[in-house]
């Protein structure tokens, strides 16, 4: 079953990372009428939300740039930005380089007990590395779908 769980996050992310060699630089930053955030803010909230809830949650070091959690966690926009943000391509190196350390990490140990249970923003409550990680691919897929409709009210102004 484990090996089974690798290759859906390598299917998820594949997804992802195609996605994110697709789209123009020029569109990354436009925030439509009716959203919040950008395309590369979704992008880089994936590869932070990932970070934390594999690694943070576990009291383990995050390994994504220092601020990415300025720029891309929950509750932030790029309005807000003070900073300027990673490249699309620096954001796609982090979120390829994530899956090997995911793996690394997780296998053997993906029903490793949190310290403490982890309610996320949605009420959820997990109890194993192993949930949080299964939740992070809902996640991913999730904003993916808000790139998508992103996109499209981009091009369809």
């Amino acid at each position: 079953m484990e090996q089974t769980i690798f290759q859906h996050m390598e299917t998820v992310r594949g997804i992802t990372e195609e996605s994110i060699r697709k789209i123009p630089a020029e569109l990354a930053d436009i925030v439509p009428k009716g959203f919040n955030n950008s395309i590369r803010w979704n992008f880089g909230h994936i590869a932070f939300i990932q970070e934390r809830l594999v690694f943070a949650v576990l009291g383990e070091k995050m390994n994504v740039p220092s601020n990415y959690e300025e720029l891309f966690s929950a509750g932030t926009k790029p309005a807000d930005w003070k900073v300027t943000p990673p490249s699309l391509k620096d954001i796609l190196s982090v979120l390829s380089e994530q899956k090997s350390r995911i793996r690394d990490a997780i296998q053997g140990n993906i029903n490793e007990t949190l310290p403490a249970p982890f309610t996320n923003r949605l009420g959820i409550t997990f109890h194993t590395r192993g949930e949080t990680f299964l939740f992070s691919f809902y996640h991913e897929a999730m904003h993916m779908e808000a790139i998508k409709r992103i996109y499209r009210a981009i091009t369809l102004e």
